[in-house]
This record gives C-alpha cells, sequence and structure tokens, in this order.
C-alpha cells in the first residue's frame, strides 16, 4: 500500500479547470481585440480612447485583466509548489506574488476608469 502525503491545498480538477477557463477567455479577448484593429483603417489616439471609453470595453479589459492574473496566481503557486522546498521561502514568494497582483489590479482599475 502506498501512503501518499499531499502537501498543500487545492489541487486537482478545479485548478486545472480554473486555468483553463481563464485562458479561454483571454483567448476570446484577444481575438476580439485583434479581429476589431483588423477592422479599422486607421487606428489613431483618438480612436483608441473612444474605444476604452465605452462601459463593455472597460468591463471586458477588466475581466481579461482579472483573468490574466488569475491564471498568473494558479501558474506560479503551482511551480512554487513543485520546486520551492523550504516553507519558509516558499511563503514568503506566495505573499510577494499575491501582493503584487492584488497591486496590479488597482492599478489595472485605476488605468481602465481613469481615464
Amino acid at each position: 500500500m502506498v501512503n501518499r502525503v499531499v502537501v498543500g491545498a487545492h489541487y486537482g480538477l478545479r485548478d486545472w479547470l480554473f486555468q483553463r477557463v481563464t485562458a479561454v477567455v483571454m483567448a476570446i479577448s484577444s481575438v476580439t481585440l485583434a479581429a476589431y484593429l483588423l477592422w479599422q483603417s486607421d487606428m489613431d489616439y483618438d480612436r483608441w480612447t473612444g474605444l476604452f471609453s465605452s462601459q463593455p470595453v472597460r468591463a471586458f479589459a477588466l475581466l481579461f485583466l482579472i483573468s490574466l492574473f488569475f491564471h498568473a496566481w494558479v501558474g506560479i503557486r503551482d511551480i512554487v509548489m513543485d520546486y520551492v522546498k523550504p516553507a519558509a521561502v516558499r511563503l514568503a514568494i506566495h505573499i510577494l506574488v499575491v501582493l503584487a497582483l492584488i497591486m496590479y489590479s488597482i492599478w489595472s482599475v485605476q488605468i481602465l476608469w481613469g481615464m
């Protein structure tokens, strides 16, 4: 009989699915924005600011960024859990990454709604 010791939490299907869902959200957003940019004959600053001044585009851009941050968190957490063995170093890296992602989220909201 194998005695399996599970270190950490949140392993399995939920994290795998969460990472795939955020990847799909980012892919759809990227393809949509790329298609819009390809159909525009002359993209200048006024048209670009006009695009991001509408509430639906801001909401989808924020959804993209939040998906990106959660996707990054799951990926970095998995890598750190796999390759960093000292618990204190792993905890420090997790705290730094979480703080950085929170700051990036706040900064993203300021950029999107600060126009």
